[in-house]
């Protein structure tokens, strides 16, 4: 089966069953027009009028009436149980970045697998839109202009070293750690610039700054 059913040359929104609001659905289609569905989510995205041009998963969420909707050759079954339906949605979209949508407003061990599907993926950026925060794996090195003031916060989800500039509270020396040092609700002072030793840091930021955001992550 090819690993890749949805390609598209534009952002892609994903969109799962944690219930996005309106809005934020609305503000992830204006950066990601073409909207994909992780099982359940397609319920989600046809009840705010908007239809998938695909829906992947394991199918147990979905409704039939949701499927019939999108069409039978656009549902796409993936049956893994070692993977969420989010991962598996990410490893079958190729595009130049991706918002998901409907991922940070349900249960909290949901949440987490996201966040750590977040730091293990290898293909495009993606961006967690939230209801207050956006959420992405830093790069290695990420340069981003942010409003002077806003707040930026760090969580490690592995053990890493980071420099920067623009932020009141630098990143270097430090060694951060899920088990230790954090870096949240950090303020920015200036042109953020971050650099890391290694991949598994998280960003989050208001969301507010998911235009600049994708702006970094694709420039």
């Amino acid at each position: 089966m090819d690993q890749r059913q949805v390609q598209s040359q534009q952002g892609v929104t994903l969109i799962g069953g944690a219930e996005p609001s309106a809005q934020s659905l609305e503000e992830a289609l204006k950066f990601a027009p073409v909207l994909v569905a992780a099982d359940g989510g397609a319920d989600r995205a046809l009840a705010q009028g908007e239809v998938p041009v695909a829906i992947i998963g394991d199918l147990d969420s979905v409704s039939e009436a949701a499927m019939a909707r999108v069409g039978v050759d656009k549902v796409f079954e993936v049956y893994d149980q070692n993977r969420t339906d989010f991962e598996k949605s990410l490893a079958a979209i190729e595009a130049p970045f991706v918002i998901a949508v409907g991922f940070a407003n349900g249960r909290i061990d949901h949440t987490l697998a996201v966040m750590s599907a977040l730091v293990q993926s290898a293909g495009a950026p993606v961006v967690v839109l939230g209801e207050e925060d956006i959420v992405f794996a830093a790069p290695l090195e990420m340069s981003l202009d942010l409003e002077v003031g806003s707040r930026f916060s760090l969580f490690p989800m592995a053990d890493i070293r980071g420099r920067s500039e623009g932020l009141e509270w630098p990143l270097d020396p430090h060694a951060f750690t899920p088990m230790g040092r954090i870096g949240t609700s950090n303020r920015v002072t200036g042109p953020v610039r971050t650099a890391f030793d290694a991949p598994g840091m998280l960003v989050i930021t208001p969301r507010a700054a998911l235009g600049s955001v994708i702006a970094s992550l694709t420039g």
